[in-house]
């Protein structure tokens, strides 16, 4: 049985709020789980203390037992210093403009 850290979602239509459990990998997101052992609230500022709740000590535990935590619960264990932060991997170069567009640009601003 594989286990991962990872969100479940909770809370209203566009108002999300996420619990962190341990669960079996092959269930649901949202459906069985073995233990809860946090939550997120994405809706509070970054600086806010409630923001990101984790109970250190059943982290730990899991971890101990073979858990993995998926990326985004990686970055929050990273930062509460339980775990080593995740590599973030570099953003795709596709949202910049193309060649033309950015041959156009230059050529604007020069003239």
């Amino acid at each position: 049985m594989s286990l991962k850290i990872r969100l479940s979602r909770a809370g209203a239509k566009k108002r999300p709020y996420y619990h962190i459990v341990v669960a079996d990998s092959r269930s649901p997101r949202d459906g069985r789980f073995i233990e809860k052992v946090g939550a997120y609230n994405p809706m509070l500022p970054s600086d806010h203390a409630e923001r990101i709740r984790l109970d250190e000590e059943a982290i730990k535990g899991w971890l101990g037992k073979g858990a993995t935590a998926t990326d985004r619960v990686a970055r929050f264990l990273g930062r509460a210093g339980l775990i080593a932060m995740p590599a973030i991997p570099k953003q795709t170069k596709q949202a910049m403009p193309k060649k033309k567009a950015q041959e156009r640009a230059a050529a604007a601003a020069a003239g």
